[in-house]
């Protein structure tokens, strides 16, 4: 006789949409770290964590996709605990969520909005550094960088994501 978790996953769609948001303000005395990756400037993201907009913004649109908690009701800027924590470990978090859910990483495209730094000299090493964490191939992984023209967002960084899950046969699946 199925389980209700078997019946469940019979009926859930073969694909999933999540999309994230975060925006974080820049700092002075704060390394900066963007996907992973620290990158040399004069200020870095300000934030209860280490601040990189982006891997928040991608936990967040995981996180959306299997209709799980949010990255601040998981790990609550309230809670010292999480005061300097790496990103990486929000992301890990959120992908194992994927997993039991019974789903994996198909691609993921993102967009940030900054004035500084250039994003450009680093979106390779950036995308390289996403399909590490997410497991996917670098081809999987979208990132395009704007400036903030006419938003008056010029001491401040904005991530948006979208990621598409496909359902893992459940003889494939990997334990979280």
């Amino acid at each position: 006789m199925p389980k209700t978790n078997d019946r469940r996953r019979a009926t859930q769609p073969p694909t999933r949409i999540g999309y994230g948001f975060d925006s974080h303000e820049f700092r002075s005395g704060i390394p900066l770290k963007i996907g992973g990756i620290a990158l040399a400037h004069a200020k870095g993201l300000g934030g209860h964590s280490d601040g990189d907009v982006l891997l928040h913004a991608i936990t967040d649109a995981l996180l959306g996709a299997v209709a799980a908690p949010d990255i601040g009701a998981l790990f609550p800027p309230s809670d010292p605990k999480w005061k300097g924590a790496d990103s990486v470990v929000f992301l890990r978090e959120a992908l194992k969520r994927v997993r039991e859910a019974g789903y994996g990483v198909a691609n993921l495209d993102a967009s940030l909005i900054l004035a500084a730094p250039k994003i450009g000299p680093h979106a390779a090493a950036i995308r390289v550094r996403l399909a590490q964490l997410l497991e996917v191939h670098a081809d999987c992984v979208g990132l395009k960088a704007k400036t903030p023209e006419g938003l008056n967002l010029e001491n401040a960084a904005v991530a948006h994501v979208v990621v598409l899950l496909e359902r893992i046969p459940t003889k494939t699946r990997r334990k979280g």
